[in-house]
């Protein structure tokens, strides 16, 4: 849907214990619907400026949260925790998205009694680390409207795996996942995986399930696909989070 261009109002706030950068159109008023969105490793909430003001021109509150151990509360061992063997570092990375996970409750809460946000209208996104909260949310918190999840994967070394609990979790909520088909960082396979094994329950509405993989790219997309995705996860939020 086009929509004519609009100021978008950046306000920086703490919505309990995590940072927040929230965006909106100077044109509309609050609550809105709302998407929470999640940055990559060592990223933060304001690496993604471009991707919360074209959700807050689709109509949406978009809040973007530092993840626990980054940007405003990065840990002050961060370079050292990241530093030395896979299995250490994927460890202290797993770490990171379950506490971040952990606090979604909260900040739908808060959203909701503070008049940000419609409670009933709260979706989720996020990119590479980002994604995997998505994944981990969704399995833990049914009031989200939907998800999206770019370059990321839900099959993880950990008990607590999406993967293993989403086929009862999921549905219906919709769900849009895009991977990188040559991405050696966080390979294809797992999300595509867990896609065919949620087909058969999306069943009944194939259209709240899609699983894009870009052939060729990495998981430093190119600008033109990465600006792909982006449109397509705000079509997908502006299709299933009103």
């Amino acid at each position: 849907m086009t929509r004519p261009a609009s100021t978008v109002r950046f306000e920086s706030t703490r919505l309990g214990a995590a940072p927040a950068l929230l965006a909106r159109s100077a044109a509309l008023s609050l609550p809105l619907p709302a998407v929470l969105w999640y940055h990559g490793l060592s990223a933060t909430k304001e690496t993604h400026r471009p991707e919360l003001a074209a959700l807050a021109r689709a109509g949406f509150l978009a809040v973007g949260i530092d993840a626990v151990g980054h940007g405003e509360r990065r840990a002050a061992d961060f370079a050292e925790r990241m530093t030395g063997p896979r299995e250490k570092t994927d460890h202290v990375f797993l770490d990171f998205v379950f506490e971040t996970a952990a606090e979604v409750p909260g900040l739908l809460d808060t959203l909701g009694a503070g008049g940000w946000a419609d409670p009933e209208r709260i979706a989720m996104g996020g990119v590479s680390m980002g994604a995997y909260v998505v994944y981990s949310a969704l399995v833990d918190e049914p009031r989200l409207r939907a998800g999206v999840a770019l370059l990321g994967r839900p099959d993880w070394p950990r008990a607590r795996s999406p993967h293993l609990s989403a086929a009862a979790h999921y549905f219906p909520r919709p769900l849009l996942s895009i991977t990188a088909g040559n991405d050696e960082i966080v390979p294809p396979h797992g999300t595509r995986a867990l896609h065919e094994e949620l087909a058969p329950l999306y069943a009944t509405h194939p259209e709240r399930l899609r699983y894009r993989e870009i052939e060729g790219a990495s998981h430093l997309m190119e600008p033109r696909e990465w600006v792909r995705a982006v449109r397509e996860a705000v079509a997908w939020f502006e299709r299933f989070a009103r």
